[in-house]
């Protein structure tokens, strides 16, 4: 046996065991729920009689009644979280990328700040948010509210999470949990911009100032377009953690009421474990994975064919 072929061999049984849990443990419980999903299991007794597609109907049917409902309200949550979170993560990140990168005083202290909320779970983000925008009552106030209240900005007092007012789809309950999303995870997108930037040789910037560049067309026309990468990089890693979301929603609002805060995960998981519907919390699982998967097959995709092109 040649040398190459022993050394393919003792490659294939290092990664043999992890193959095999990958296999059992990940794409094994997918099609495990994949058939649950299209089962008639609706208890705590398995009931794996054939029901097809029609769980999955009853969630996208106009007369699915409250389950429906409650599955279009989260769909709408979803998004505009989805859509809001990575606006507010991709652009406060490079804003704060550009400042660092300006060679400032004291920049390993900032940086040090501003990744400090990755360090956190978001389950502990979700209670010190919780407590930062509890609004309290007219006669105890609380958070930011008791802040605005010694401030003398009666105004700018608000129900926070607890509101029920909304403009469209969009529920304004909304808001704290994208700010307390995005608190935590700017610094992610910093660090990416941040190594982008610092990847660009300083000649082109030189060479531009030299043909009478501004320090704004340098980042619109030079800078800019070479992070592109980067960007599509952060919002594919977002997006797939605002699509899943879960743990910060749960310990910091709940579902909310008029499920004004609701999103598939906490859904999915009082649907299976608190209501034993286990047909469905499958089925809201496995449109989870594929709402990821749009996000996810996509990139991975582009970035094999760029890896042959290379």
């Amino acid at each position: 046996m040649s040398y190459a072929r022993r050394d393919r061999w003792i490659a294939f049984a290092m990664l043999l065991p992890s193959i095999i849990l990958i296999a059992i443990f990940v794409y094994g419980f997918i099609g495990w729920t994949t058939l649950v999903s299209l089962s008639q299991w609706d208890g705590v007794k398995p009931n794996y009689a054939w029901a097809g597609l029609d769980t999955y109907m009853q969630l996208f049917s106009r007369e699915g009644g409250v389950s429906a409902k409650r599955f279009n309200i989260d769909l709408w949550n979803t998004f505009f979280f989805t859509l809001f979170f990575l606006l507010l993560c991709v652009g406060l990140g490079l804003l704060l990328a550009v400042f660092l990168d300006q060679k400032i005083k004291g920049e390993g202290i900032f940086r040090t700040i501003y990744l400090f909320p990755m360090s956190l779970s978001f389950v502990v983000t979700g209670v010190v948010w919780q407590w930062i925008f509890a609004p309290g009552t007219p006669t105890r106030l609380r958070g930011v509210n008791a802040l605005f209240d010694l401030a003398g900005l009666d105004a700018l007092k608000w129900k926070w999470y607890t509101s029920t007012d909304s403009i469209g789809p969009f529920h304004l309950a909304l808001i704290p949990v994208i700010i307390a999303a995005a608190w935590q995870l700017t610094g992610y997108t910093m660090a990416m911009y941040l190594a982008g930037l610092r990847g660009i040789p300083e000649e082109l910037r030189e060479a531009a100032r030299v043909d009478g560049a501004t320090e704004v067309g340098i980042y619109r026309h030079i800078i800019l377009p070479m992070l592109q990468p980067i960007t599509l990089s952060a919002l594919i890693v977002l997006g797939h953690i605002s699509l899943k979301i879960f743990d910060l929603v749960y310990t910091m609002t709940g579902k909310g009421s008029g499920f004004v805060t609701d999103v598939p995960g906490i859904f999915m998981f009082e649907t299976t474990f608190q209501g034993n519907h286990y047909s469905m919390g499958a089925a809201i699982s496995i449109i989870m994975l594929l709402m990821v998967a749009v996000v996810i097959v996509p990139y991975l995709i582009y970035s094999l064919r760029r890896e042959v092109e290379l």
